[in-house]
Protein backbone atom coordinates (compact mmCIF):
# COMPACT_ATOMS: atom_id res chain seq x y z
CA UNK A 1 0.00 0.00 0.00
CA UNK A 2 1.40 3.05 -1.15
CA UNK A 3 0.65 6.71 -0.01
CA UNK A 4 1.07 10.28 -1.67
CA UNK A 5 0.03 13.49 -1.99
CA UNK A 6 -2.52 13.74 -5.03
CA UNK A 7 -3.21 16.27 -7.42
CA UNK A 8 -4.96 14.48 -10.14
CA UNK A 9 -8.85 13.79 -10.35
CA UNK A 10 -9.26 9.69 -9.39
CA UNK A 11 -12.62 10.06 -10.63
CA UNK A 12 -11.46 9.79 -14.54
CA UNK A 13 -13.71 13.10 -14.96
CA UNK A 14 -12.14 14.97 -18.32
CA UNK A 15 -11.27 18.09 -16.47
CA UNK A 16 -10.12 21.06 -19.51
CA UNK A 17 -9.86 23.80 -18.09
CA UNK A 18 -16.16 49.14 -1.52
CA UNK A 19 -12.95 47.64 -0.70
CA UNK A 20 -12.24 48.26 2.46
CA UNK A 21 -8.57 48.45 4.09
CA UNK A 22 -7.66 46.18 6.41
CA UNK A 23 -4.90 45.43 9.09
CA UNK A 24 -1.95 43.11 7.82
CA UNK A 25 -1.16 40.81 11.10
CA UNK A 26 2.05 39.68 10.90
CA UNK A 27 2.60 35.81 11.07
CA UNK A 28 4.74 36.20 14.13
CA UNK A 29 2.07 38.47 16.17
CA UNK A 30 -0.04 35.01 15.15
CA UNK A 31 2.40 32.67 17.08
CA UNK A 32 2.78 34.92 20.06
CA UNK A 33 -1.55 34.59 20.26
CA UNK A 34 -1.57 31.12 19.84
CA UNK A 35 1.63 29.22 21.04
CA UNK A 36 0.84 29.63 24.77
CA UNK A 37 -2.78 27.62 24.57
CA UNK A 38 -1.63 25.51 22.08
CA UNK A 39 1.77 24.61 24.02
CA UNK A 40 -0.99 24.18 27.11
CA UNK A 41 -2.76 21.76 25.40
CA UNK A 42 0.09 19.16 24.92
CA UNK A 43 0.52 16.24 26.70
CA UNK A 44 1.63 17.02 30.22
CA UNK A 45 4.22 14.07 30.42
CA UNK A 46 6.18 15.46 27.53
CA UNK A 47 6.07 19.11 26.67
CA UNK A 48 7.70 18.22 23.29
CA UNK A 49 6.43 15.36 22.22
CA UNK A 50 4.58 14.99 19.13
CA UNK A 51 0.41 15.61 19.50
CA UNK A 52 -1.96 15.76 17.10
CA UNK A 53 -4.19 18.90 18.62
CA UNK A 54 -6.24 19.82 15.04
CA UNK A 55 -7.83 15.73 14.77
CA UNK A 56 -8.04 14.03 11.79
CA UNK A 57 -9.95 13.50 9.00
CA UNK A 58 -11.20 11.55 5.45
CA UNK A 59 -12.62 13.00 2.10
CA UNK A 60 -13.50 12.11 -1.41
CA UNK A 61 -13.92 8.49 -0.99
CA UNK A 62 -13.62 6.45 -3.97
CA UNK A 63 -14.68 2.48 -3.99
CA UNK A 64 -10.97 1.22 -3.77
CA UNK A 65 -9.25 4.40 -1.70
CA UNK A 66 -10.02 7.05 0.72
CA UNK A 67 -7.34 10.36 1.31
CA UNK A 68 -6.67 10.72 5.27
CA UNK A 69 -5.67 13.65 6.47
CA UNK A 70 -4.15 15.09 9.92
CA UNK A 71 -1.72 18.05 11.28
CA UNK A 72 0.92 17.02 13.92
CA UNK A 73 2.35 19.09 16.06
CA UNK A 74 6.30 18.11 16.50
CA UNK A 75 7.05 21.14 19.46
CA UNK A 76 5.35 23.53 21.59
CA UNK A 77 6.35 26.30 19.17
CA UNK A 78 5.57 24.00 16.15
CA UNK A 79 2.28 25.96 15.60
CA UNK A 80 -0.33 26.76 12.44
CA UNK A 81 1.40 29.13 10.06
CA UNK A 82 4.67 29.79 12.57
CA UNK A 83 6.88 27.63 9.75
CA UNK A 84 8.25 26.28 13.00
CA UNK A 85 9.37 22.75 13.39
CA UNK A 86 11.56 20.10 12.57
CA UNK A 87 10.20 17.02 10.07
CA UNK A 88 8.43 14.30 11.57
CA UNK A 89 7.68 10.90 10.58
CA UNK A 90 3.92 10.13 10.75
CA UNK A 91 2.59 6.51 10.76
CA UNK A 92 -1.06 5.85 9.62
CA UNK A 93 -3.22 2.61 9.98
CA UNK A 94 -6.29 1.51 8.37
CA UNK A 95 -8.46 -1.12 9.35
CA UNK A 96 -11.87 -2.83 9.66
CA UNK A 97 -12.53 -2.65 13.48
CA UNK A 98 -12.03 0.08 15.67
CA UNK A 99 -10.05 -1.97 17.77
CA UNK A 100 -7.64 -2.62 14.54
CA UNK A 101 -7.26 -6.16 15.19
CA UNK A 102 -7.62 -6.16 11.25
CA UNK A 103 -5.15 -4.06 9.78
CA UNK A 104 -5.74 -3.72 6.13
CA UNK A 105 -3.21 -0.81 5.28
CA UNK A 106 -0.22 1.20 6.82
CA UNK A 107 2.89 3.40 5.88
CA UNK A 108 4.37 6.60 7.01
CA UNK A 109 4.63 10.25 5.63
CA UNK A 110 7.14 12.88 6.16
CA UNK A 111 5.47 16.25 7.74
CA UNK A 112 7.28 19.58 7.30
CA UNK A 113 7.32 23.08 7.67
CA UNK A 114 6.86 23.21 4.27
CA UNK A 115 3.41 21.87 4.62
CA UNK A 116 2.85 23.12 7.93
CA UNK A 117 3.18 20.13 9.21
CA UNK A 118 -0.36 18.89 7.69
CA UNK A 119 -0.21 15.36 5.92
CA UNK A 120 -2.15 13.65 3.61
CA UNK A 121 -2.47 9.75 2.83
CA UNK A 122 -3.83 8.73 -0.24
CA UNK A 123 -4.70 4.96 0.61
CA UNK A 124 -5.76 2.69 -2.36
CA UNK A 125 -6.87 -1.21 -2.18
CA UNK A 126 -10.23 -0.94 -0.75
CA UNK A 127 -13.08 -2.63 -0.81
CA UNK A 128 -15.85 -1.00 -2.04
CA UNK A 129 -18.78 0.28 0.26
CA UNK A 130 -17.15 -0.56 3.31
CA UNK A 131 -16.47 1.21 6.56
CA UNK A 132 -12.89 1.45 7.77
CA UNK A 133 -11.35 2.92 10.83
CA UNK A 134 -7.75 4.65 10.91
CA UNK A 135 -5.37 6.63 12.72
CA UNK A 136 -2.21 8.15 12.68
CA UNK A 137 0.92 7.98 15.32
CA UNK A 138 3.95 10.10 15.34
CA UNK A 139 7.24 10.08 18.02
CA UNK A 140 5.04 7.00 20.50
CA UNK A 141 1.69 9.36 20.50
CA UNK A 142 -1.41 7.91 18.90
CA UNK A 143 -3.78 10.24 16.82
CA UNK A 144 -7.94 9.73 17.71
CA UNK A 145 -9.23 7.06 15.97
CA UNK A 146 -12.17 8.19 13.34
CA UNK A 147 -14.45 5.92 11.00
CA UNK A 148 -14.36 6.27 7.46
CA UNK A 149 -16.56 4.66 4.20
CA UNK A 150 -15.67 3.93 0.31
CA UNK A 151 -18.34 4.39 -1.89
CA UNK A 152 -19.76 1.52 -4.03
CA UNK A 153 -18.23 0.19 -6.97
CA UNK A 154 -19.59 1.91 -9.91
CA UNK A 155 -21.74 -0.71 -11.34
CA UNK A 156 -23.03 -1.52 -7.93
CA UNK A 157 -27.23 -1.11 -7.37
CA UNK A 158 -27.44 0.89 -4.77
CA UNK A 159 -30.71 1.23 -2.38
CA UNK A 160 -30.01 4.52 -0.59
CA UNK A 161 -27.12 7.48 0.04
CA UNK A 162 -27.54 9.66 3.14
CA UNK A 163 -25.62 12.48 3.04
CA UNK A 164 -25.61 15.59 6.02
CA UNK A 165 -25.33 19.11 4.07
CA UNK A 166 -23.16 22.06 5.87
CA UNK A 167 -22.39 25.59 4.55
CA UNK A 168 -20.97 29.18 6.11
CA UNK A 169 -19.53 28.32 9.11
CA UNK A 170 -18.49 31.11 10.81
CA UNK A 171 -16.67 30.96 14.02
CA UNK A 172 -17.10 34.24 15.63
CA UNK A 173 -20.75 33.97 15.00
CA UNK A 174 -21.30 30.89 16.81
CA UNK A 175 -20.38 27.24 17.89
CA UNK A 176 -20.84 24.55 15.54
CA UNK A 177 -23.45 22.48 17.08
CA UNK A 178 -24.39 21.38 13.92
CA UNK A 179 -21.52 19.57 12.75
CA UNK A 180 -22.00 17.67 16.89
CA UNK A 181 -25.87 16.86 15.98
CA UNK A 182 -24.57 15.18 12.56
CA UNK A 183 -21.81 12.94 14.03
CA UNK A 184 -24.36 11.93 16.46
CA UNK A 185 -26.65 10.32 13.56
CA UNK A 186 -23.94 7.43 12.95
CA UNK A 187 -25.82 6.63 9.87
CA UNK A 188 -23.93 9.45 6.89
CA UNK A 189 -22.61 8.30 4.43
CA UNK A 190 -20.63 11.15 3.83
CA UNK A 191 -21.13 15.19 4.77
CA UNK A 192 -20.88 17.78 2.04
CA UNK A 193 -19.28 20.79 2.68
CA UNK A 194 -20.73 23.47 0.47
CA UNK A 195 -18.46 26.42 0.81
CA UNK A 196 -17.28 29.03 3.18
CA UNK A 197 -15.33 26.74 6.02
CA UNK A 198 -13.75 29.16 7.33
CA UNK A 199 -14.27 32.72 7.13
CA UNK A 200 -11.33 36.05 6.67
CA UNK A 201 -12.58 38.65 8.21
CA UNK A 202 -10.49 40.38 11.18
CA UNK A 203 -11.81 39.78 14.69
CA UNK A 204 -15.36 41.63 15.55
CA UNK A 205 -16.23 42.32 12.01
CA UNK A 206 -18.46 39.64 11.05
CA UNK A 207 -19.88 38.19 14.67
CA UNK A 208 -23.47 37.44 15.64
CA UNK A 209 -25.78 40.46 15.40
CA UNK A 210 -22.23 42.36 15.78
CA UNK A 211 -21.44 40.43 19.03
CA UNK A 212 -18.51 38.13 18.92
CA UNK A 213 -19.01 35.05 20.46
CA UNK A 214 -15.49 33.44 20.49
CA UNK A 215 -12.36 35.23 18.84
CA UNK A 216 -10.55 33.71 15.99
CA UNK A 217 -7.07 33.27 15.09
CA UNK A 218 -5.49 35.51 13.84
CA UNK A 219 -6.74 39.08 14.97
CA UNK A 220 -6.74 40.61 11.79
CA UNK A 221 -8.09 40.11 8.92
CA UNK A 222 -5.89 36.63 6.57
CA UNK A 223 -3.90 37.64 4.38
CA UNK A 224 -0.71 35.95 4.04
CA UNK A 225 0.21 32.05 3.77
CA UNK A 226 0.84 32.33 7.32
CA UNK A 227 -2.10 33.98 8.11
CA UNK A 228 -4.39 31.40 6.07
CA UNK A 229 -2.65 28.22 7.78
CA UNK A 230 -3.70 30.05 11.46
CA UNK A 231 -7.21 30.44 10.80
CA UNK A 232 -7.57 26.79 9.03
CA UNK A 233 -5.83 25.68 12.73
CA UNK A 234 -7.96 27.51 14.76
CA UNK A 235 -10.63 26.06 13.07
CA UNK A 236 -9.81 22.35 13.45
CA UNK A 237 -9.74 22.90 17.00
CA UNK A 238 -13.27 23.01 17.07
CA UNK A 239 -14.61 19.92 19.51
CA UNK A 240 -17.51 19.39 17.31
CA UNK A 241 -16.32 19.65 13.91
CA UNK A 242 -13.45 17.33 14.56
CA UNK A 243 -16.30 15.04 15.88
CA UNK A 244 -17.82 14.85 12.66
CA UNK A 245 -14.42 14.65 11.07
CA UNK A 246 -14.01 11.53 13.28
CA UNK A 247 -17.65 10.18 11.72
CA UNK A 248 -18.09 10.31 8.18
CA UNK A 249 -15.71 11.41 5.13
CA UNK A 250 -16.56 14.96 3.57
CA UNK A 251 -16.61 16.14 0.17
CA UNK A 252 -16.14 20.01 0.13
CA UNK A 253 -15.63 22.61 -2.29
CA UNK A 254 -14.89 26.60 -1.50
CA UNK A 255 -17.13 29.52 -1.93
CA UNK A 256 -15.40 33.19 -1.31
CA UNK A 257 -14.55 33.48 2.03
CA UNK A 258 -12.28 30.65 1.89
CA UNK A 259 -10.33 33.74 -0.03
CA UNK A 260 -12.41 36.60 0.71
CA UNK A 261 -15.89 38.42 0.27
CA UNK A 262 -17.33 38.10 -3.32
CA UNK A 263 -14.14 36.85 -4.32
CA UNK A 264 -13.48 36.47 -8.23
CA UNK A 265 -10.52 35.29 -10.65
CA UNK A 266 -9.15 39.18 -10.53
CA UNK A 267 -10.52 40.00 -7.13
CA UNK A 268 -12.52 40.26 -4.37
CA UNK A 269 -14.86 42.94 -2.84
CA UNK A 270 -12.79 42.30 0.36
CA UNK A 271 -9.53 43.12 -0.89
CA UNK A 272 -7.78 46.70 -1.44
CA UNK A 273 -5.18 45.80 -4.42
CA UNK A 274 -1.76 47.08 -3.17
CA UNK A 275 -2.60 48.22 0.57
CA UNK A 276 -3.15 44.28 1.31
CA UNK A 277 -0.79 42.76 -1.28
CA UNK A 278 -1.63 41.17 -4.73
CA UNK A 279 -4.85 39.24 -5.19
CA UNK A 280 -2.79 36.74 -7.20
CA UNK A 281 -0.43 36.60 -4.18
CA UNK A 282 -3.44 36.00 -1.47
CA UNK A 283 -5.23 33.74 -3.31
CA UNK A 284 -2.07 31.93 -4.31
CA UNK A 285 -1.94 31.64 -0.34
CA UNK A 286 -5.43 30.41 0.44
CA UNK A 287 -5.21 27.88 -1.99
CA UNK A 288 -1.97 26.52 -0.73
CA UNK A 289 -3.43 26.38 3.35
CA UNK A 290 -7.00 25.05 1.38
CA UNK A 291 -5.34 21.99 0.56
CA UNK A 292 -2.81 21.46 2.97
CA UNK A 293 -5.35 21.71 5.47
CA UNK A 294 -8.31 20.04 3.82
CA UNK A 295 -9.13 15.80 3.01
CA UNK A 296 -9.33 17.18 -1.10
CA UNK A 297 -8.05 16.08 -4.32
CA UNK A 298 -7.59 18.95 -6.47
CA UNK A 299 -9.12 17.74 -9.89
CA UNK A 300 -6.84 19.95 -11.56
CA UNK A 301 -4.61 21.93 -9.87
CA UNK A 302 -5.87 24.89 -7.63
CA UNK A 303 -9.38 24.09 -8.30
CA UNK A 304 -11.97 22.13 -6.56
CA UNK A 305 -14.18 20.75 -9.32
CA UNK A 306 -14.28 17.16 -9.90
CA UNK A 307 -16.60 14.24 -9.69
CA UNK A 308 -17.74 11.33 -7.57
CA UNK A 309 -19.70 8.41 -8.49
CA UNK A 310 -21.68 6.37 -5.92
CA UNK A 311 -22.55 3.04 -7.51
CA UNK A 312 -25.70 3.03 -10.05
CA UNK A 313 -27.77 5.39 -7.93
CA UNK A 314 -25.97 9.45 -8.13
CA UNK A 315 -22.89 11.15 -9.53
CA UNK A 316 -22.25 13.72 -7.77
CA UNK A 317 -20.30 17.02 -9.50
CA UNK A 318 -18.54 19.43 -7.48
CA UNK A 319 -18.37 22.87 -8.70
CA UNK A 320 -16.08 25.88 -8.32
CA UNK A 321 -17.38 29.01 -9.03
CA UNK A 322 -14.80 31.68 -7.93
CA UNK A 323 -10.90 30.53 -9.58
CA UNK A 324 -12.69 31.19 -13.20
CA UNK A 325 -15.83 33.76 -12.37
CA UNK A 326 -15.72 37.03 -13.82
CA UNK A 327 -16.04 40.00 -11.86
CA UNK A 328 -19.73 40.66 -10.24
CA UNK A 329 -21.40 42.73 -12.31
CA UNK A 330 -22.51 46.28 -9.90
CA UNK A 331 -26.14 46.37 -11.44
CA UNK A 332 -29.04 45.27 -12.47
CA UNK A 333 -28.58 45.97 -15.90
CA UNK A 334 -28.01 44.20 -19.09
CA UNK A 335 -24.16 43.23 -17.99
CA UNK A 336 -25.60 40.37 -16.41
CA UNK A 337 -26.87 38.99 -19.64
CA UNK A 338 -23.68 39.48 -21.61
CA UNK A 339 -22.24 36.23 -22.71
CA UNK A 340 -18.54 37.34 -22.36
CA UNK A 341 -19.30 36.92 -18.50
CA UNK A 342 -18.88 33.83 -17.05
CA UNK A 343 -19.39 31.82 -13.49
CA UNK A 344 -17.96 28.90 -14.42
CA UNK A 345 -15.26 29.42 -16.72
CA UNK A 346 -15.67 27.68 -20.28
CA UNK A 347 -13.48 24.52 -19.59
CA UNK A 348 -15.54 24.34 -16.49
CA UNK A 349 -19.18 24.54 -17.84
CA UNK A 350 -18.02 22.09 -20.59
CA UNK A 351 -16.89 19.63 -18.26
CA UNK A 352 -20.15 20.07 -16.16
CA UNK A 353 -22.73 19.64 -19.52
CA UNK A 354 -20.33 16.34 -20.82
CA UNK A 355 -20.44 15.07 -17.35
CA UNK A 356 -24.25 15.69 -16.89
CA UNK A 357 -25.14 14.23 -20.21
CA UNK A 358 -22.76 11.28 -20.30
CA UNK A 359 -23.85 10.00 -16.70
CA UNK A 360 -25.87 6.33 -16.91
CA UNK A 361 -26.60 7.13 -12.76
CA UNK A 362 -30.37 7.27 -11.44
CA UNK A 363 -30.19 10.80 -10.10
CA UNK A 364 -26.98 13.68 -10.98
CA UNK A 365 -26.24 15.78 -8.09
CA UNK A 366 -24.60 18.88 -8.38
CA UNK A 367 -22.53 20.52 -5.45
CA UNK A 368 -23.23 23.68 -6.02
CA UNK A 369 -21.36 27.11 -3.67
CA UNK A 370 -23.82 29.77 -5.11
CA UNK A 371 -28.10 29.30 -5.99
CA UNK A 372 -28.65 29.03 -9.62
CA UNK A 373 -32.61 29.56 -8.93
CA UNK A 374 -33.73 33.05 -9.92
CA UNK A 375 -34.10 35.13 -7.44
CA UNK A 376 -36.33 38.48 -8.08
CA UNK A 377 -36.10 40.95 -4.72
CA UNK A 378 -37.94 44.02 -6.42
CA UNK A 379 -41.17 43.87 -5.02
CA UNK A 380 -40.14 43.41 -1.67
CA UNK A 381 -40.62 46.29 1.24
CA UNK A 382 -38.43 48.89 1.42
CA UNK A 383 -38.10 47.78 4.94
CA UNK A 384 -36.78 44.16 4.30
CA UNK A 385 -35.35 44.86 0.92
CA UNK A 386 -32.31 47.11 2.64
CA UNK A 387 -31.19 44.02 5.54
CA UNK A 388 -31.71 41.68 2.53
CA UNK A 389 -29.47 44.04 0.05
CA UNK A 390 -27.10 44.10 2.49
CA UNK A 391 -26.98 39.99 3.28
CA UNK A 392 -26.57 39.65 -0.32
CA UNK A 393 -24.11 41.82 -0.80
CA UNK A 394 -26.53 44.15 -3.29
CA UNK A 395 -27.44 47.95 -3.82
CA UNK A 396 -29.68 48.94 -1.06
CA UNK A 397 -31.71 51.18 -3.21
CA UNK A 398 -32.80 47.86 -4.57
CA UNK A 399 -32.56 46.03 -7.67
CA UNK A 400 -33.63 42.41 -9.01
CA UNK A 401 -30.74 40.34 -9.18
CA UNK A 402 -28.12 39.05 -7.20
CA UNK A 403 -25.15 39.59 -8.94
CA UNK A 404 -22.92 36.97 -6.92
CA UNK A 405 -24.85 34.26 -7.71
CA UNK A 406 -25.82 32.71 -11.19
CA UNK A 407 -28.64 35.49 -11.30
CA UNK A 408 -25.17 37.53 -12.03
CA UNK A 409 -24.04 35.19 -14.92
CA UNK A 410 -27.36 34.62 -16.91
CA UNK A 411 -25.68 33.34 -20.20
CA UNK A 412 -24.00 30.38 -18.28
CA UNK A 413 -27.59 29.65 -16.44
CA UNK A 414 -29.47 29.39 -19.85
CA UNK A 415 -26.63 27.29 -21.49
CA UNK A 416 -26.62 24.77 -19.06
CA UNK A 417 -30.23 24.89 -18.17
CA UNK A 418 -30.84 24.60 -22.26
CA UNK A 419 -28.10 21.77 -22.39
CA UNK A 420 -30.30 19.62 -19.94
CA UNK A 421 -33.81 20.36 -21.75
CA UNK A 422 -32.48 19.41 -25.65
CA UNK A 423 -30.47 15.88 -24.10
CA UNK A 424 -33.59 15.36 -22.06
CA UNK A 425 -31.25 15.01 -18.88
CA UNK A 426 -33.45 13.71 -16.09
CA UNK A 427 -32.96 13.80 -12.43
CA UNK A 428 -30.55 16.64 -11.68
CA UNK A 429 -30.31 17.84 -8.01
CA UNK A 430 -28.22 21.34 -7.02
CA UNK A 431 -27.04 21.43 -3.80
CA UNK A 432 -26.48 24.41 -2.31
CA UNK A 433 -25.14 26.93 0.38
CA UNK A 434 -23.85 30.87 0.39
CA UNK A 435 -27.30 32.69 0.77
CA UNK A 436 -27.97 31.93 4.68
CA UNK A 437 -31.09 30.62 3.99
CA UNK A 438 -33.01 27.39 3.52
CA UNK A 439 -34.60 26.96 0.24
CA UNK A 440 -36.67 24.02 -1.86
CA UNK A 441 -36.98 25.39 -5.43
CA UNK A 442 -37.49 24.21 -8.98
CA UNK A 443 -35.16 25.31 -11.43
CA UNK A 444 -37.11 26.77 -14.34
CA UNK A 445 -35.59 27.47 -17.84
CA UNK A 446 -37.80 30.69 -18.13
CA UNK A 447 -38.63 31.74 -14.46
CA UNK A 448 -40.53 34.90 -15.86
CA UNK A 449 -43.10 32.59 -17.62
CA UNK A 450 -42.97 29.72 -15.11
CA UNK A 451 -45.11 27.10 -14.93
CA UNK A 452 -45.86 27.84 -17.94
CA UNK A 453 -41.94 27.30 -18.79
CA UNK A 454 -40.75 23.60 -17.58
CA UNK A 455 -38.62 22.87 -15.01
CA UNK A 456 -34.95 21.54 -15.84
CA UNK A 457 -33.80 20.66 -12.70
CA UNK A 458 -34.34 20.99 -8.59
CA UNK A 459 -32.34 23.27 -6.12
CA UNK A 460 -31.69 22.09 -2.48
CA UNK A 461 -30.35 25.04 -0.35
CA UNK A 462 -29.18 24.71 3.44
CA UNK A 463 -29.05 27.97 5.84
CA UNK A 464 -25.90 28.75 7.38
CA UNK A 465 -24.62 27.52 10.32
CA UNK A 466 -23.55 30.94 12.24
CA UNK A 467 -23.42 33.31 9.80
CA UNK A 468 -26.18 35.84 10.05
CA UNK A 469 -29.06 35.58 8.21
CA UNK A 470 -32.08 37.89 8.02
CA UNK A 471 -33.46 38.28 11.74
CA UNK A 472 -29.82 38.96 12.99
CA UNK A 473 -29.20 41.65 10.76
CA UNK A 474 -32.79 43.64 11.55
CA UNK A 475 -32.14 42.36 14.87
CA UNK A 476 -35.47 41.28 15.92
CA UNK A 477 -36.62 37.79 17.20
CA UNK A 478 -36.40 34.50 15.03
CA UNK A 479 -39.20 34.04 12.58
CA UNK A 480 -40.41 37.36 12.76
CA UNK A 481 -38.90 38.70 9.73
CA UNK A 482 -39.30 35.23 7.89
CA UNK A 483 -43.13 35.37 8.40
CA UNK A 484 -43.33 38.38 6.41
CA UNK A 485 -40.61 37.87 3.83
CA UNK A 486 -40.90 34.04 2.66
CA UNK A 487 -44.59 34.86 1.43
CA UNK A 488 -43.57 37.86 -0.67
CA UNK A 489 -39.96 36.00 -1.83
CA UNK A 490 -42.80 32.98 -2.80
CA UNK A 491 -45.10 35.17 -4.83
CA UNK A 492 -42.20 37.00 -6.74
CA UNK A 493 -40.94 33.98 -7.70
CA UNK A 494 -43.11 31.11 -8.14
CA UNK A 495 -40.66 28.44 -8.63
CA UNK A 496 -39.84 28.80 -4.78
CA UNK A 497 -41.55 26.27 -2.40
CA UNK A 498 -40.54 27.08 0.79
CA UNK A 499 -38.11 29.45 2.16
CA UNK A 500 -36.79 30.43 5.60
CA UNK A 501 -35.06 33.93 5.93
CA UNK A 502 -34.05 33.76 9.69
CA UNK A 503 -32.95 30.11 11.30
CA UNK A 504 -29.46 28.42 11.29
CA UNK A 505 -28.71 24.74 10.93
CA UNK A 506 -28.41 21.78 7.97
CA UNK A 507 -29.62 18.86 6.00
CA UNK A 508 -29.72 15.69 5.71
CA UNK A 509 -30.37 14.46 2.13
CA UNK A 510 -31.43 10.66 1.43
CA UNK A 511 -31.41 9.26 -2.12
CA UNK A 512 -33.34 6.43 -3.07
CA UNK A 513 -34.65 5.00 -6.52
CA UNK A 514 -37.50 6.98 -6.49
CA UNK A 515 -36.56 10.58 -4.92
CA UNK A 516 -34.30 13.01 -3.35
CA UNK A 517 -35.26 14.07 -0.20
CA UNK A 518 -33.57 17.18 1.81
CA UNK A 519 -34.46 17.32 5.63
CA UNK A 520 -33.94 20.37 6.84
CA UNK A 521 -33.10 21.21 10.89
CA UNK A 522 -32.53 24.32 12.70
CA UNK A 523 -30.44 24.82 16.08
CA UNK A 524 -31.73 26.22 18.83
CA UNK A 525 -29.19 28.96 19.59
CA UNK A 526 -25.89 29.29 17.79
CA UNK A 527 -23.90 31.61 20.49
CA UNK A 528 -24.83 28.15 22.86
CA UNK A 529 -22.06 25.70 22.88
CA UNK A 530 -24.79 23.13 23.98
CA UNK A 531 -27.52 24.00 21.15
CA UNK A 532 -30.22 21.64 20.27
CA UNK A 533 -31.12 20.18 17.27
CA UNK A 534 -34.92 19.96 15.50
CA UNK A 535 -36.38 18.98 12.23
CA UNK A 536 -37.75 21.73 10.67
CA UNK A 537 -39.35 20.79 7.23
CA UNK A 538 -39.10 18.36 4.34
CA UNK A 539 -39.03 18.36 0.45
CA UNK A 540 -38.63 15.85 -1.70
CA UNK A 541 -38.36 15.67 -5.77
CA UNK A 542 -39.65 12.30 -7.38
CA UNK A 543 -37.47 10.77 -10.27
CA UNK A 544 -38.34 12.03 -13.34
CA UNK A 545 -40.36 14.71 -11.72
CA UNK A 546 -38.28 17.84 -12.20
CA UNK A 547 -39.83 19.88 -9.35
CA UNK A 548 -40.29 19.83 -5.99
CA UNK A 549 -42.80 19.24 -3.57
CA UNK A 550 -43.30 18.83 0.02
CA UNK A 551 -43.07 16.15 2.38
CA UNK A 552 -44.32 15.49 6.37
CA UNK A 553 -41.53 13.52 7.58
CA UNK A 554 -38.24 13.38 8.01
CA UNK A 555 -36.10 9.96 6.96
Amino acid sequence: MTSRYSSSDPSGAVNSRAPRRRTVVKAAAATAVLAAPLAAALPARAAEAPAFLHGVASGDPLPDGILLWTRVTPTSAAIPGSGAGPDTEVGWTVAKDKAFTTIVAKGSLTATAASDHTVKADIRGLEPATDYWFRFSAGGTDSPVARTRTTPAADASVAGLRFGVVSCSNWEAGYFSAYRHLAARGDLDAWLHLGDYIYEYKSGEYGTRGTVVRPHSPAGEILTLADYRTRHGRYKTDPDLQALHHKAPVVAIWDDHEFADNAWSGGAVNHTEGAEGTWTARQAAAKQAYFEWMPVRPAIEGTTYRRLRFGKLADLSLLDLRSFRSQQASTASGSVDDPDRTITGRAQLDWLKSGLKASDTTWRLVGNSVMISPFAVGSLSADLLKPLAKLLGLPQEGIALNTDQWDGYTDDRRELLAHLRSNAIRNTVFLTGDIHMAWANDVPVDAGTYPLSPSAATEFVVTSMTSDNLDDIVKVPEGVVSAIASPVIRAANRHVHWVDTDRHGYGVLDVTATRAQMDYYVISDRANPNATSSWSRSYRTLTGSQTVERTYDPV
